[in-house]
């Protein structure tokens, strides 16, 4: 089969011919038909200092993707070939004590699809039928190869109540955005998302974002006394990753906010831990999905009339891939597609 592959440590990706994959008695082999282009695709093409040290090549890359069940192992009874399917892209061990507890999200042993074992970039892909999630019926195909950042951004918008609260959104990229239609979508005030690149503060606004702001411009104090805040933003999504934008963040918290941290830094953030205690505030750590319990909710999300089809902004085939990584990585698009149905 063809597959996009990390064919040796350096920069670039190839598209050749791999073995098909092996199918477990506990496996499911899924028919892809569309993949979704993360970050993490980004470092492992332009081969940076965490791609060095996380990915062994020979790799098959990639972990976002949609497709139909050809086959199933032998142990496997509550999946068909021909059901649309997406998989949770960690892969946990079943056995240490945070998944023996139903909380495989904490699973320290995680194994990673396209980064520890080869991922979804590719005519078809196996995993373990506890990694897979059959779509309800009214989920379009574009949506249902985008549940893993989706995921991403419902983990980190619903970790705090956002129900009539102001929330600031910092980082309006792919996930940045959707957690932006989330917010909204679950009655959230004011959803302010600040980002310099004009083209995803468009973005956010057409996402659901009701103020976009450019952090180099105005600064969040600004933005509170337009919107007429007493206070400080009761939720913070920190998307960004920067450590200007988080600090800025923490201090226009309200008293008792919460913020929740997606964006990973390349390097250590200091903050002041007294603004912390004393402003109590909870920060917390969000790292993809709980697995399926945020499958679940994007599900009853996308039924009840939630869209984030307008983040995908960039389809190409498989073929094009280099076109695909490239708009990716321009910071002028949301979420890149490709296509391997032909």
């Amino acid at each position: 089969m063809l597959a996009l592959v990390k064919v040796a440590p350096g920069p670039g990706l190839e598209l050749r011919d791999v073995p098909m994959p092996d199918v477990g008695i506990n496996d499911v082999l899924i028919r892809v038909h569309k993949t979704g282009i993360c970050g993490t695709d980004l470092h492992i093409d332009a081969w940076d200092n965490w791609a060095s040290t996380a990915i062994r090549p020979p790799m098959v890359i990639g972990h976002e993707f949609v497709g139909e069940i050809v086959d199933v192992g032998s142990n496997v009874s509550d999946f068909h070939p021909g059901d649309l399917v997406s998989g949770e892209g960690h892969v946990t061990c079943g056995r240490c004590r945070h998944c023996m507890a139903g909380q495989r999200h904490l699973c320290a042993n995680t194994v990673g699809l396209g980064v520890n074992r080869d991922g979804a970039f590719a005519e078809q892909v196996v995993l373990p039928v506890t990694n897979v999630w059959h779509h309800w019926p009214g989920i379009d195909e574009e949506s249902a190869a985008i549940f893993d950042p989706f995921g991403n951004a419902v983990h980190t918008a619903l970790s705090f109540p956002v129900l009539g609260e102001d929330v600031l959104v910092v980082g309006a990229g792919p996930i940045g955005l959707m957690a932006a239609a989330v917010a909204r979508h679950a009655g959230a005030r004011f959803v302010v998302a600040s980002e310099p690149n004009p083209f995803r503060r468009d973005l956010a606004l057409r996402m659901g974002a009701t103020h976009v702001v450019d952090p180099a411009a105005t600064s969040l104090a600004e933005v509170q006394r337009k919107l007429g805040m007493v206070e400080g933003f009761d939720v913070v999504m920190e998307m960004s990753g920067n450590a200007t934008a988080l600090r800025d963040a923490l201090a226009n918290m309200a008293h008792g906010g919460g913020m929740a941290i997606l964006g990973i830094p390349t390097d250590e953030i200091p903050i002041d831990v007294g603004k912390v205690v004393f402003n109590q505030l909870t920060l917390r750590g969000i790292y993809g999905r709980e697995m399926f319990e945020t499958w679940y909710k994007m599900s009853v999300m996308l039924r009840s009339g939630l869209d984030i089809r307008p983040a995908i902004t960039h389809r190409f085939s498989y073929r094009d891939h280099e076109a695909a990584f490239e708009a990716a990585a321009s910071g002028e698009s949301g979420k890149v597609l490709m296509d391997w149905t032909e």
